[in-house]
């Protein structure tokens, strides 16, 4: 009996792993390889598509560990020099992402994966994040802190839309659901 449970508790982490390594691997890829720049500060990509779909599903410690890992191993293959405060933006975003979602499970479905990506966005992708990058570029390139808000806050308002309505579609899909219920925790049958 015991094996049993253990090798569906390996299985489970086997899973999970495999999941967060393939939502990683595709953060970089939208994220470093095909994002569109307008400068070093200001890009518009899908990287953190991943990280919001791997800390609704599978939760938010998983989601902020796949964050600091795409950032980190981002920078390190595209050569971008490694800005702590921005990898803490990226773990900020794959935390609160699944934070919200489960504190406000109440809410309609499309208003929970809404809240919550714009949650994690407006803090780890529009404050922390833009705080790391104006450090980083104010003196290459002569854009103070608000410009630079400015600009991130609607293009993250932009990407909240857009990666809320594919994260809606794919968490409603019934393939996926069915995948997504077996990560859910069920709770301990008590011992007579």
């Amino acid at each position: 009996m015991q094996t049993k449970e253990v090798s569906s508790k390996t299985s489970k982490a086997i899973h999970k792993l495999t999941i967060m390594s393939i939502m990683v691997a595709l953060s970089i890829v939208f994220g470093k390889l095909i994002a569109i720049n307008f400068g070093g500060a200001i890009r518009f990509s899908f990287e953190n598509l991943p990280i919001l779909l791997v800390s609704i599903v599978l939760g938010p410690f998983e989601g902020a560990f796949c964050g600091v890992v795409a950032d980190l191993i981002g920078c390190l293959l595209v050569g971008y020099e490694i800005n702590p405060i921005v990898t803490l933006g990226a773990m900020l975003v794959g935390f609160m992402a699944g934070l919200i979602y489960r504190m406000v499970y109440f809410l309609p479905t499309p208003v929970r994966v809404l809240l919550s990506i714009l949650t994690s966005h407006l803090s780890g992708s529009i404050i922390v994040k833009t705080i790391g990058l104006s450090a980083f570029y104010m003196t290459t390139q002569n854009m103070g802190f608000f410009q630079l808000l400015f600009i991130r806050a609607a293009i993250y308002i932009a990407l909240t839309i857009i990666e809320g309505i594919i994260i809606y579609l794919l968490v409603r899909n019934k393939a996926i659901s069915k995948y997504i219920n077996r990560f859910k925790r069920k709770p301990k049958e008590k011992r007579k």
